[in-house]
């Protein structure tokens, strides 16, 4: 028996980053792209490398290039660490595994280093692939944070709920991580809606942003921790943002979302130092008669749009950055 199993990126709609400061958010799956983890029984247990994994290379530039595109570190250790986890949950819940063995591939289209959640999708494939050759049902509100595990705590890589929530639900999310309730049960408030609900949108993320995502420029959970008035009011004013989106959403009223997105990367603006790479595609966006915010921590921007006349200006106004434009497939397979 062959498993196939894919995830998809994501794109933080609104909200974002108040994700992982018990805030609310509102996001939606890009089927545009796809990491897919693929898993057969052998006598040993295996995980073959991918692309992203290679350490021969004709010379010293394909070798800068790679570590450019992928990083120091490809997703072996994603798979690893998910198969270790995914023991220790089966574990920890005397659920009794199958004396087998099996081998692990994977691949991904992903756009690398643009927050569109590419690592937690292939660690989202990986657990569904696992779960299926096992047999091992895993109640869908208690993926995500399984997923986080593997980061958090598997790999010490930072991160907070929102993208394995969307990752695991798919489609486009509301999402309320309460306080109380992450602290009793380990999850959230999640709401499913009609993609149909949303208005024209696109997505467009950058090939060439050397410096990659802002996050590291900054130390927003540092001053949340401490308190910081300005940190905490704007997680708050974000959390408010999501809600609104989502509530006119479902009074049917998606075309006036926009200055809200737009009003969320402003506050945003306000608190962290942006860099100008990044500035540009929002600023040239917006001038082009769209709207526009981060889809996560930067290299790429979602936004409305009002008709094609705008797409088509985004698209001749983004290009030139070394930006791809796409209107994003969210729909449920």
């Amino acid at each position: 028996m062959i498993i196939r199993s894919k995830s998809h990126p994501r794109a933080g709609l609104i909200g974002n980053p108040s994700d992982g400061y018990f805030g609310k958010t509102v996001s939606f799956i890009i089927r545009n792209f796809e990491a897919e983890v693929v898993l057969y029984e052998t006598p040993e247990i295996k995980i073959h490398p991918a692309k992203r994994d290679e350490s021969v290379f004709d010379n010293i530039g394909q070798l800068a290039n790679d570590v450019r595109q992928f990083g120091y570190y490809g997703g072996i250790r994603l798979l690893k660490a998910t198969v270790k986890r995914f023991h220790d949950y089966c574990v920890e819940h005397n659920i009794g595994l199958d004396d087998r063995n099996f081998t692990l591939r994977y691949t991904s289209n992903i756009p690398p280093h643009v927050g569109m959640a590419g690592s937690s999708a292939i660690i989202t494939a990986c657990f569904r692939a696992l779960m299926t050759f096992y047999n091992v049902h895993i109640p869908k509100p208690i993926r995500p944070a399984l997923v986080l595990s593997v980061e958090n705590d598997e790999l010490g890589i930072p991160a907070g709920l929102q993208d394995r929530v969307i990752q695991t639900y798919e489609g486009l999310v509301y999402m309320d991580f309460d306080k109380k309730l992450i602290d009793v049960r380990g999850y959230g408030r999640y709401e499913e809606l009609d993609p149909k609900l949303l208005p024209p949108l696109y997505i467009a993320y950058t090939t060439q942003l050397s410096e990659g995502t802002e996050v590291f420029h900054n130390d927003i959970r540092g001053r949340f921790k401490r308190g910081d008035k300005t940190v905490i009011d704007a997680m708050h004013y974000w959390a408010d943002l999501a809600k609104q989106t989502r509530d006119l959403l479902l009074e049917k009223k998606g075309a006036q979302i926009g200055e809200l997105l737009d009003a969320n990367f402003n506050r945003r603006r306000d608190i962290y130092q942006i860099s100008e790479g990044n500035l540009q595609m929002v600023e040239t966006a917006r001038a082009a008669g769209a709207t526009a915010k981060f889809t996560g921590s930067g290299g790429a921007i979602v936004g409305t749009y009002s008709d094609e006349k705008v797409y088509q200006k985004l698209v001749e106004t983004l290009t030139p950055l070394g930006m791809q434009v796409i209107k994003p497939d969210i729909g449920h397979s």
